[in-house]
């Protein structure tokens, strides 16, 4: 597409920004203080101008088609350059605002975020998260989320991943519920304790076999999918409970069982629209929270 040959005008591309920024015609108009039609018309004035379709309508939201990617990266710059002149001339420094909606698994979003979300407020204050807790997948290309950690690559098209961890499940309990097992120092000792389980399926039993553990459904007296609710009865010393080695080992009421044994790895995913490559604040807290997890796990 040749955008010199178009006609273009400004405050349509401003239109065309603020909803790619925004994610939807209702929250720009929001933005900039007009109604919805009157957005709508400007986004569709300039899709007739240049001749090309910015926007694919996905059920109530929006998908830029890879002219609006294109389109979006020039006006982005367009507008970040407009930006620099006036705060230069005011002495004001170019800040990153807005919100960013990260999907993240409840331990995810209890252990790891907070440090990742105080180093972006020291970075940039103007960014607000909010975080969707769920162990169910959000789906990004509706935009249930901007960002999601995930333990799995995606396959759905439009989506960016990139693998940014690995962590490793262990074993962990209370020392005095250890004590009541005998303090067993092989996995076969461990084939009458009580187990945490996160549901009725035998997904679990078959990852023990791997670790030498014989383990039936009678070994998991308590279950809850609520990963947050499984931790709290292994501290409470209710039973024996898989955590990722990075927070069961600064937890103090629990100790890791049989050390010598290889942990469970599962990948750390950090997925994206697409839209990543033309969204500033989402690629700033997609960058940060790619560094911080490397580094923390």
């Amino acid at each position: 597409m040749d955008w010199k040959s178009a006609k273009f005008d400004w405050n349509h591309a401003r239109a065309f920004l603020v909803t790619v920024e925004e994610g939807s015609l209702s929250a720009a108009a929001r933005a900039l203080g007009l109604t919805q039609p009157t957005l709508g018309r400007q986004v569709s004035a300039l899709e007739n101008e240049l001749g090309v379709v910015l926007f694919e309508r996905v059920g109530r939201g929006l998908t830029l088609t890879p002219n609006g990617q294109d389109l979006a990266e020039h006006v982005r710059g367009m507008g970040e350059a407009a930006s620099r002149v006036s705060l230069t001339a005011s002495g004001k420094s170019l800040s990153i605002e807005g919100t960013v909606c990260i999907s993240a698994s409840e331990v995810d979003a209890a252990y790891r975020l907070p440090p990742i979300a105080t180093r972006l407020r020291q970075l940039h204050p103007g960014v607000n998260l909010e975080i969707v807790a769920t162990n169910a997948e959000s789906d990004l290309r509706r935009r249930e989320a901007d960002i999601a950690i995930r333990n799995y690559r995606p396959t759905q098209p439009n989506l960016i991943a990139k693998k940014v961890a690995v962590l490793k499940g262990r074993m962990f309990a209370t020392p005095a519920y250890l004590h009541s097992l005998g303090n067993p120092q092989t996995p076969k000792g461990l084939n009458q304790a009580d187990f945490i389980g996160f549901n009725r399926s035998n997904e679990l039993i078959e990852v023990m076999k791997r670790f030498g553990l014989t383990l039936t459904q009678d070994n998991f007296p308590i279950i809850s999918e609520n990963h947050l609710v499984q931790w709290e009865h292994v501290k409470q010393g209710l039973g024996i409970g898989i955590m990722s080695q990075d927070i069961g080992n600064r937890e103090p009421l629990v100790e890791m069982l049989l050390p010598q044994l290889a942990p469970i790895v599962v990948p750390v995913w950090l997925v994206a629209h697409r839209e990543l490559h033309t969204n500033r604040r989402v690629r700033f807290v997609f960058d940060l929270m790619a560094q911080e997890l490397a580094t923390s796990l």
